[in-house]
């Protein structure tokens, strides 16, 4: 049966961005149909379904009993990558993630599982994992891409289209609750602030979902990137990639390293990409490159003059 509450806003997969933007800023969410060929969907399940297979279910009622959450897919899954790095959803990390970093990155990358029997999961804001700090910046951007069909039978996402401009502690009523009913192959994007949750599953079969979110490249990402895809693994991606999930600077002095080296047998200060080899043995100690530096004074100066007109 379809849902009976609003309907979220369903797009083509080739869609302009700026279309795409234009309604996650007034919804805070929307469905791409058919972004994905089920041929490749389908080769996607096979690769993930051994892993998949042995996950065990959440914990406790935010996880869900019979719910799984399998991470490590950009380690474990070569299917998986392309669908990061998809030039489409990263066309819209740069419209609402950019303007308040100087790079962005992967925040996780899983597959949840919700299994029949599953109750729905508690409505929230995924932002919520840094608290309830930095009102006004949006931290994240979501991606669920469906490997099954959503209905709202089988746990589809539940969406409140505009909440996004609500505080905290607003309810959601039934009568203003969205499903992302959807083909598979398609994907949901949402915001870090939208109110949303999983659905319930009343179905007699599972609903499979590649979540691939990214946040803001100053903030600490949930699945910790350096232990999911450690260097031996991530020196193996391409360039682009490792600095996606991690291996880069974010800013002038953040995210640098001192190789634990015997005095004299290393550099004091580098940048993660040396883990992967991606610099020379006698690298000379560095805090970020010169772009990083820049984009410091630039932005001291304009906060000195800010603060001299407002005086």
């Amino acid at each position: 049966m379809p849902s009976s509450g609003p309907a979220l806003t369903h797009l083509p997969a080739d869609a302009p961005s700026a279309d795409i933007v234009a309604v996650l800023d007034r919804d805070g969410a929307l469905i791409l149909d058919d972004a994905l060929p089920v041929a490749e969907v389908d080769a996607l399940m096979a690769e993930l379904t051994p892993w998949v297979a042995a996950t065990a279910p959440g914990r406790d009622s935010f996880t869900g009993a019979q719910t799984t959450r399998t991470g490590a897919l950009v380690a474990r899954s070569p299917l998986c990558r392309p669908l990061v790095m998809d030039g489409r959803i990263l066309a819209l990390c740069d419209a609402v993630l950019k303007p308040n970093c100087h790079r962005y990155q992967l925040h996780l990358a899983q597959v949840i599982r919700i299994m029949p029997g599953q109750a729905a999961q508690a409505i929230h804001r995924d932002r919520w994992a840094w608290g309830r700090q930095m009102a006004g910046v949006e931290p994240q951007l979501n991606t669920i891409w469906a490997l099954t069909d959503f209905t709202a039978a089988n746990g589809a996402t539940q969406v409140v289209p505009g909440s996004s401009v609500w505080p905290d502690d607003r309810k959601a009523l039934p009568e203003e609750i969205a499903r992302a009913e959807m083909r598979k192959g398609s994907v949901l994007i949402y915001t870090g602030t939208v109110f949303h949750s999983g659905g319930a599953n009343d179905a007699d079969h599972d609903r499979w979902g590649l979540n691939i979110t990214y946040a803001l490249g100053w903030l600490m990402q949930e699945e910790n990137m350096y232990l999911s895809c450690p260097p031996a693994i991530a020196r193996t991606l391409e360039p682009e990639l490792q600095a996606m999930i991690g291996y880069a600077m974010s800013n002038y002095a953040l995210g640098y390293y001192t190789p634990p080296l015997p005095p004299g047998e290393g550099p004091e200060t580098v940048p993660p990409q040396y883990a992967l080899g991606a610099m020379g043995a006698d690298a000379q100690g560095s805090l970020g490159g010169a772009d990083l530096l820049e984009e410091v004074i630039a932005r001291s100066k304009q906060e000195g003059a800010r603060k001299a007109a407002a005086r």
